[in-house]
């Protein structure tokens, strides 16, 4: 890793994991392939900052882990890339598996349980979709009624005075690691 961090995917340890790494490596990878219009690729980085927001209008009184949880639902893909999921089905359990032991190490590393209620994953699934759907309809060419398709239809309340943003990799990733930094602090 750009930190010096040694990180073993077969063994990930929490204490090889930083978010300046995670935070760099989401800034870079492209959602949707990078079918995306725009000067700048629509990164996972910049998806996870509105996942977390839209994870908050679904449940204003969650607690911040489960908010910091939100923004970090896609962390490992800073080293393992953004599949979309005929790939992941394609290569297999190997890639569940692989994914459950990043996830878990970087919780572990940021004062989260290694594996989080069901529940919480499913509100943050939810709002997962919905920035899909934003992101079909915004960014990458879907009309609303073949986003809803694919994505479901949104509550529109839930994305009121949100839009997709695109912005260079560096302040993408200096967003997320403010964000991320804020959420650890209020965790305090």
């Amino acid at each position: 890793m750009l930190s010096g961090r040694r990180l073993d995917l077969l063994d990930p340890t929490p204490v090889d994991i930083e978010i300046e790494d995670i935070a760099h490596g989401l800034a870079f990878v492209a959602r949707w392939n990078g079918q995306t219009n725009g000067d700048y690729a629509y990164s996972v980085a910049e998806h996870s900052l509105l996942v977390e927001t839209i994870f908050g209008r679904i449940n204003p009184k969650a607690p911040t882990k489960w908010r910091l949880a939100a923004l970090l639902h896609d962390a490992p893909e800073y080293v393992i890339g953004d599949m979309i999921s005929p790939v992941k089905a394609a290569v297999g359990p190997g890639y569940g598996a692989l994914d459950d032991r990043l996830t878990a190490a970087i919780h572990l590393r940021f004062g989260l349980p290694a594996s989080i209620p069901v529940s919480v994953k499913k509100q943050i699934k939810k709002a997962d979709k919905v920035s899909a759907w934003m992101e079909a309809v915004q960014i990458a060419g879907f009309s609303e009624t073949e986003a809803s398709k694919f994505f479901g239809t949104p509550d529109s309340t839930l994305m009121d005075g949100l839009s997709i943003m695109l912005r260079p990799p560096v302040e993408t990733r200096n967003a997320f690691t403010d964000r991320h930094h804020a959420l650890l602090k209020d965790m305090t």
